[in-house]
């Protein structure tokens, strides 16, 4: 951070939920950049750190999974809050810092830092509302919102142009703005790069940065591991706000380029986010999908991919709203050819067969005859798919202790090797 300023106008909340900004950044000046959106923030986050730390940089980076300071994994769990993000910014062992914003400690503390060099967006969708007073999804944005809000003058907001919501943050912003686009055609792109300024889009399978009325052709899809071959079209997303976030920074382009060939989605890069496992008879993935969006941003890829039968084992999230729990059910159920129903840890203070119910519900709005399973025990849950699994099958699994999960599904496949 380059200075630090007092007094940054919190986001427009309404007056009953004005942020707290108390705490204040004062480690050592370095780089930050902060990630936010609905979905897509642990991915961004870990592939921003992974090119910074591919041009040399000593990095320390916050999200969900937890604290990591210089590829050591220091403290597991949710550290996407501002008490996290205050202990990597005040750790002297490190020269840049990327720090994944969640919602929820943006509304009880504020943010960790007074200005940042940058801030992305991924998007704004239909999630955790009815929580801690934010009832709409414009409210929502406003949270987000205040990310790009401390953003110095001179730096950077990085904003998906094709979501309507973080299009609209741009309005209430004084730094600059890039943004990023699935269509190479978007008018919002085309308009801002008429007036000279920069973006990240996707043209003819391959990732393209715009400046003005220049291009440069940053690296093809397919030799990008995350994005499946062009079939995941979040983490193309990912992919392109992350790489445009370098290139902002003023990072190599060929460090952008060889992080992002070796960027893989592993237990080890990205744990929890789209891990493949391949059994001898069937294939597994790993990953955190909890929402009705990150359900439906994944049926192209899991369409797309040759597999006889797709099993999900899913969960309702207790503290959402009826309604999205529906929706999320109602997704799983036009994407999967059989579900397990199983039930997270916590049940967020509503009725565990209360949150089976909804399930169901959402299940039988698309397939009343769609087979389904309840167990309610996760590993027990995983268990029924795999001695049940018919050959050639996938097994999509959605988890809320991601890492447990993951580190179960791994001791299972190499249980599985040692047999022979």
């Amino acid at each position: 951070m380059s200075e630090n300023l007092q007094g940054k106008t919190p986001t427009e909340l309404t007056s009953d939920h004005q942020i707290d900004n108390r705490l204040k950044n004062t480690g050592a000046h370095m780089p930050i950049v902060a990630v936010t959106g609905t979905n897509g923030k642990t991915t961004t986050t870990r592939l921003v750190a992974y090119i910074a730390k591919q041009a040399g940089f000593k990095v320390g980076f916050t999200c969900s999974d937890g604290i990591y300071i210089n590829g050591a994994l220091i403290e597991e769990g949710d550290c996407s809050g501002p008490l996290s993000a205050a202990s990597v910014l005040n750790n002297d062992s490190i020269n840049f810092s990327v720090l994944e914003c969640a919602r929820g400690g943006i509304l009880r503390a504020g943010l960790a830092f007074d200005q940042c060099e940058l801030a992305i967006i991924t998007n704004v969708a239909e999630d955790h509302l009815d929580l801690k007073g934010v009832i709409t999804l414009q409210q929502l944005a406003d949270v987000k919102a205040r990310v790009a809000l401390a953003v110095k003058p001179d730096g950077y907001a990085v904003l998906n142009a094709d979501d309507d919501m973080v299009y609209a943050i741009h309005e209430k912003l004084s730094c600059n703005v890039a943004y990023f686009s699935h269509d190479p055609r978007n008018q919002r792109i085309a308009a801002h790069c008429a007036m000279g300024g920069i973006a990240i889009v996707r043209e003819n399978d391959c990732l393209t940065i715009l400046c003005g009325t220049d291009k440069i052709t940053v690296q093809k899809l397919s030799e990008i591991p995350i994005t499946f071959n062009g079939k995941a079209d979040f983490n193309i997303s990912n992919a392109m706000a992350a790489t445009l976030a370098a290139y902002l920074l003023g990072i190599n382009m060929e460090d952008i380029r060889t992080a992002l060939r070796h960027f893989e989605p592993s237990v080890a890069l990205t744990p929890g986010r789209m891990n493949f496992f391949q059994f001898r008879n069937f294939s597994v993935i790993v990953d955190f999908a909890h929402n009705p969006h990150g359900m439906k941003a994944i049926s192209k890829l899991v369409a797309s991919l040759d597999h006889k039968v797709k099993v999900a084992i899913i969960a309702g999230t207790g503290d959402r709203r009826d309604e999205d729990i529906i929706h999320l059910a109602e997704e799983a159920a036009t994407i999967f050819d059989e579900l397990i129903i199983r039930q997270d840890i916590s049940l967020r203070g509503r009725p565990g067969q209360e949150i089976i119910d909804l399930v169901l519900r959402g299940i039988h709005n698309i397939d009343r005859s769609k087979k389904t399973t309840i167990i309610e025990q996760e590993r027990e849950a995983i268990d029924f798919a795999f001695k049940n699994a018919s050959n050639g099958s996938l097994i999509f699994i959605t988890s809320d202790m991601i890492l447990n999960a993951v580190a179960y599904v791994q001791q299972q496949k190499d249980k599985e090797e040692a047999l022979g």
